[in-house]
């Protein structure tokens, strides 16, 4: 699908999502209903309403005429819970994890699919668009969609606007790019672990370590679009070297690979985390408390930073559970001010694997005061 751009194109825009907000908030609506809350004019209103339905997105219901007396039943609109509305993508290391919502806000349905580190981006494109292909069973109406929301490893630069481009060309429609840790931290916010709340710390511990802070009930992304990189903190300055530069970084001690690697050393047979866990074996354990208060250690300086009333775990290693979150909690408030160290609630994250692909919608639909801070429209660049 080509999508125009320029002054009045974003006017239009403007006004499907003015309309497509008041259904989602009061459907279902007549015409003359809109057209009073929204402001707009009987002819815009109309042109906006037939766009709108000949893209899937909106339908029409005949009201019971017996609830009218005589006449012809008035049509009244609403959500097309059948129409694609928006897809959330993450791209992480090892695999792809795709979200379908429809316009209703309701998840038509989720994927993942493992893949090896090193899958070229073009593959990795593709397995999205027939990850999203598989859950809509061909019915997805593409023309409904208003973007497409992907989450990336690492800093977004100008790497990222290349990969945009290329999920831009393959699905037809603009892409709100941003680093995938940071989309997990806004799903977490929005419908997790710490729904509701004003100041998040959102910490993952995966095949890399990384986050996202919410600050004021705003999703912070730092200038650049750097922040969250907690991983990168040193916590060990004669440490190993880590894959950004540096020396003793907390990915070098609390990453998937890290503890498996030091479970090794230490004698372990466990060949991923998940047997790590069920070995229950000294060296296990060991290494576990290890990595709980190199991590426990760093979020009391973060906390004594910025002061988040919530710190939300997420990834691959949190399924440790109290062997790593006891030594975690321990250091955390051992290190943290004392008046803080009642005030600050330790949780698991609740969204899983597709916390990422979640944010990705979150941004897409850009009606979270969470994005407050960020910009309000996809790339501005045609799709070609």
């Amino acid at each position: 699908m080509q999508r125009r751009t320029g002054p009045l194109a974003q006017l239009r825009r403007g006004h499907e999502e003015l309309v497509l907000g008041l259904l989602r908030r009061n459907e279902p609506m007549s015409r003359g209903e809109l057209m009073r809350h929204s402001g707009l004019s009987r002819t815009t209103l109309y042109d906006i309403v037939g766009a709108l339905q000949a893209s899937g997105a909106i339908v029409t219901i005949a009201q019971d005429s017996g609830q009218r007396g005589r006449g012809r039943p008035a049509e009244t609109l609403t959500l097309n819970p059948d129409a694609g509305h928006a897809i959330g993508i993450d791209f992480a290391r090892r695999a792809t994890h795709v979200v379908v919502v429809n316009v209703a806000h309701e998840v038509v349905g989720q994927a993942t699919e493992p893949h090896n580190a090193d899958v070229a981006w073009d593959e990795r494109v593709e397995l999205a668009e027939r990850l999203v292909s598989d859950l809509a069973e061909g019915t997805l109406r593409l023309g409904a969609l208003s973007a497409v929301g992907v989450g990336v490893v690492g800093p977004v630069g100008d790497l990222g606007e290349q990969r945009s481009l290329e999920v831009r060309k393959r699905f037809g429609v603009p892409v709100l790019l941003d680093n995938n840790t940071r989309l997990a931290a806004l799903a977490e916010s929005i419908w997790g672990a710490a729904a509701g709340e004003q100041d998040v710390l959102y910490l993952r511990l995966s095949h890399g370590v990384g986050g996202g802070l919410v600050v004021g009930g705003a999703l912070h992304r730092g200038s650049h679009g750097l922040s969250g990189e907690f991983g990168h903190i040193t916590v060990d300055p004669t440490g190993a070297q880590c894959g950004c530069g540096g020396t003793g970084c907390l990915e070098t001690v609390a990453s998937v690979r890290a503890v498996l690697d030091a479970y090794h050393a230490a004698g372990g047979r466990a060949a991923d985390i998940s047997g790590l866990v069920n070995s229950g074996d000294t060296a296990a354990q060991d290494v576990l408390r290890s990595a709980g208060t190199h991590v426990g250690n760093v979020l009391a300086a973060l906390c004594n930073a910025v002061g988040p009333g919530v710190i939300v775990i997420g990834g691959e290693l949190a399924e440790a559970g109290p062997d790593l979150f006891e030594p975690m909690k321990q250091a955390l408030d051992a290190n943290i001010m004392p008046i803080s160290r009642n005030k600050v609630s330790l949780r698991r994250a609740t969204l899983g694997d597709v916390g990422g692909a979640l944010g990705g919608i979150a941004l897409v639909l850009h009606e979270s005061p969470l994005l407050s801070n960020y910009p309000a429209e996809p790339d501005s660049e045609e799709a070609t």
